[in-house]
């Protein structure tokens, strides 16, 4: 039987991006031009912010002296798991050196970024969590200065909360900027003399045009869209709380989708029932969210078997996936497509959102499919090297000499071949005919 849609979505991923592409290159190439000035002009008009941008050590200090230690120790829990699961990622990850030919050795160099930029969205929320996911990991992989942006929360910069959480996940500067101009700020070096390397942490969708575009000038993390949530379950699963876990993601936003994928027509059709009771009981900025995304993304399929919800849920390549199904470790092992997988009833996606360790900061919009979240690796890069000795030089340079010959690049061919003439004079090797035209 092929898989049944027991409620379609009416927009899809892309239903809302092409405004946001035309406000966005609007935005950047104003401020490639204007500068600072520019980005202080949206600052004003779009955040209703004329304060400082630099944050200084003090004013971080003084803004975050209030908040209650019970706070305070929260934030720093939920660092410190994903801080330790950064460091345990950076050392899964080493230097390596192998002689590959007597006398060559080459390897490998892992080299952080020096310059990170994590942008820290606080529109609807203030998102905390999201600043010691970029920064605390962006530090475990020894990234030398990392720059943390931030929108103005009502009128009164960063959110002191937000704040706080830059200053334990380690920010070596922060700015009090939001937006396309935040993201543009860091990638021209506006107010810092630093360009960044890379620009990682989630956004709205006029954030994810901009480091879309910006993608090349400097690295990424991921090509970022509405958060998205899917869950798997069999028969065994209890309604109430899968139905709580996809309302729970869709409090994100407008456009956030939500997919059930079931073998069981019973659980989706209570499921269907409780998602708008549990909407309603929100409060009004969630419950217009979440009403709306369940309205117009969310999606409840009908499997018959757990191999066709394996081939479904590959084909969404959720960002967040749960599975409330019998035998976890076969759902480990099959499917390949998520951004992270959250595997039993015990775990939800708001754990991983927060304090659990691995990181938020996930691909959407199909990218699952060819990347992954955000993590020690983006940081690094692995440099390669090599060195060898005048008798592993006579042995590549033959082949090389000769490949290049076969290519058509005699000037690469001549490097090799001068290499031979110094090194072993008298000698004659076949170092491939010379390229004649």
């Amino acid at each position: 039987m092929p898989v049944k849609l027991l409620k379609r979505a009416s927009k899809t991923s892309e239903s809302e991006t092409d405004t946001a592409r035309k406000v966005a290159a609007e935005m950047l190439a104003v401020i490639a031009e204007g500068g600072e000035r520019a980005v202080r002009d949206y600052a004003l008009s779009l955040d209703k912010w004329s304060g400082e941008i630099l944050v200084s050590p003090d004013e971080i200090e003084e803004r975050t002296r209030p908040i209650p230690e019970s706070v305070k120790n929260d934030i720093a829990f939920a660092t410190e798991q994903v801080r330790a699961f950064a460091q345990a990622q950076r050392r899964s990850i080493s230097d390596f050196s192998v002689e590959s030919v007597p006398g060559l050795l080459s390897g490998q160099k892992l080299v952080p970024v020096n310059v990170a930029g994590c942008y820290v969205p606080t529109g609807r929320y203030a998102h905390i969590a999201s600043a010691y996911m970029s920064i605390a990991t962006a530090k475990a992989a020894g990234v030398k200065t990392v720059i943390a942006c931030s929108t103005p929360f009502m009128g009164k910069g960063i959110h002191p909360h937000v704040l706080y959480a830059m200053k334990v996940a380690g920010a070596d500067i922060v700015l009090t900027l939001g937006g396309v101009q935040a993201i543009a700020a860091m990638a021209h070096g506006l107010f810092t003399g630093k360009p960044a390397d890379i620009i990682v942490g989630p956004g709205n969708k006029f954030v994810a045009e901009a480091k879309r575009m910006l993608f090349g000038k400097v690295g990424i993390d991921v090509f970022a869209g509405p958060s998205e949530v899917a869950v798997i379950a069999d028969e065994s699963a209890d309604p109430a709380i899968v139905a709580s876990d996809l309302v729970g993601q869709m409090e994100h936003g407008h456009e956030s989708p939500a997919w059930l994928f079931t073998t069981s027509r019973a659980l989706a059709e209570e499921v269907m029932r409780r998602v708008p009771i549990l909407v309603a009981a929100l409060p009004p900025t969630a419950r217009e969210a979440a009403g709306a995304a369940w309205r117009d993304y969310g999606e409840v399929l009908l499997c018959d078997t757990r191999e066709e919800l394996v081939a479904v849920s590959d084909h969404h390549a959720s960002e967040h996936l749960e599975v409330h199904a019998a035998d976890l470790d076969w759902w480990l092992s099959n499917l390949s497509n998520y951004g992270s997988l959250f595997l039993g009833e015990e775990t939800t996606v708001a754990f991983g959102d927060k304090a659990s360790g691995p990181n938020h900061i996930l691909p959407t919009k199909f990218a699952a499919r060819y990347s992954a979240g955000l993590s020690v690796h983006k940081f690094l890069r692995p440099l390669t090297w090599q060195r060898m000795n005048r008798e592993a030089c006579g042995i590549v340079a033959q082949h090389s000499a000769r490949i290049s010959r076969l290519e058509g690049m005699e000037a690469h061919a001549r490097t090799c071949d001068d290499r031979m003439a110094k090194y072993f004079p008298g000698h004659n090797f076949d170092l491939g005919p010379a390229v004649e035209s």
